[in-house]
């Protein structure tokens, strides 16, 4: 991979902006290797039970999952990939495996990010049958100065054959934020998925470290 899906996707004057040690996160992870990073999540899920039933669904296809927990030890790789529907050969993807350490025992999230015509779009679960179109702004002052922050334009999900996108007055949204923590040499990672009305329906938020490396190595 010579250039990521951040980098096709988002304009060249904000990639410079970024935190330095967040471009190798962002950047291409090259072919035989992987990024690799551990840490702790300080909240994971959300503390609302009636929406677990909703969250067990989703946790089917290792998007979301039914829980409310803190201090949750968790890893994540990275790697080059390309999806796509047909027989071409897709589009080029980072897709990432975070794996939770929960106390009822481990369970991992996965997504595929790809360089849409219209910006970043993030394809959830091992299926990807729902999506996320994202916003990428790297803000230039204030406590998120340096970092990536990614706000979903359009949510869709596929069913029957074809894509549906979900109107924006009901559509959750999805604020995504990671930023490098240089006293604690740490990246540090949030996320909010909110709807109106309704407010926040699912976050995790926490600080890991990260590099990458040879596929064989730990």
């Amino acid at each position: 991979m010579s250039r990521s899906p951040y980098e096709l996707s988002t304009p060249a004057d904000a990639l410079a902006r970024l935190h330095p040690r967040l471009r190798t996160y962002f950047g291409p992870v090259p072919v035989g290797h992987v990024g690799r990073g551990s840490g702790v999540f300080d909240v994971v899920g959300t503390p609302r039970r009636w929406l677990w039933p909703l969250l067990a669904w989703f946790a089917r296809d290792a998007v979301m999952f039914p829980v409310w927990e803190r201090n949750v030890p968790f890893t994540v790789e990275n790697r080059p990939v390309r999806v796509g529907r047909g027989p071409g050969p897709g589009d080029v993807a980072v897709r990432a495996h975070r794996t939770f350490r929960f106390r009822f025992g481990d369970r991992t999230m996965v997504d595929a990010i790809t360089a849409g015509p219209d910006g970043l779009v993030d394809h959830l679960g091992r299926r990807g049958r729902v999506s996320a179109r994202l916003r990428a702004e790297v803000p230039t002052d204030g406590p998120d100065a340096g970092a990536l922050r990614l706000v979903s334009t359009h949510v869709a999900f596929r069913a029957l054959g074809r894509e549906w996108g979900l109107p924006a007055v009901t559509a959750p949204r999805v604020t995504l934020v990671e930023r490098f923590d240089d006293d604690a040499d740490l990246q540090r990672v949030s996320l909010v998925l909110a709807m109106p009305v309704l407010g926040t329906l699912y976050r995790y938020e926490g600080a890991f470290s990260y590099s990458v490396v040879p596929e064989g190595e730990r």
